[in-house]
């Protein structure tokens, strides 16, 4: 059985981390990066990077999907588009951006530290 933990290292494998200061750079430089927000609404509520949406993890995979009630169409059209996924810790945004890969999306990243 493999604990919460080593899952998050073996998706490391083939997920890119990056630093909050290269997020800032990749802004400037690629006006068109979409930051994906896995965490909960309240959390969301409570702080957020202008400008992300939020698609909490536990609707990720049907929201990037058509014909689906949590279908977000930004999302679902972003498959070339570089995207950040983030989260309180880097935890989520490490499942997530392994889903998405999974998914076909070719330019994912999870950043590093989280908002915390």
């Amino acid at each position: 059985m493999m604990r919460f933990i080593e899952l998050i290292r073996s998706c490391l494998t083939d997920v890119k981390e990056i630093m909050p200061w290269d997020l800032e750079e990749r802004q400037l430089a690629n006006p068109d990066l979409l930051i994906v927000d896995v965490r909960e609404p309240e959390e969301f509520a409570a702080m957020h990077i202008p400008g992300s949406m939020n698609v909490p993890r536990g609707i990720l995979e049907s929201a990037c999907e058509w014909d689906y009630e949590e279908t977000e169409p930004e999302l679902v059209r972003a498959r070339e588009r570089e995207i950040v996924v983030v989260c309180r810790s880097g935890y989520r945004s490490v499942l997530a951006a392994n889903s998405l890969q999974v998914l076909g999306f070719e330019n994912v990243a999870s950043l590093k530290t989280g908002l915390r």
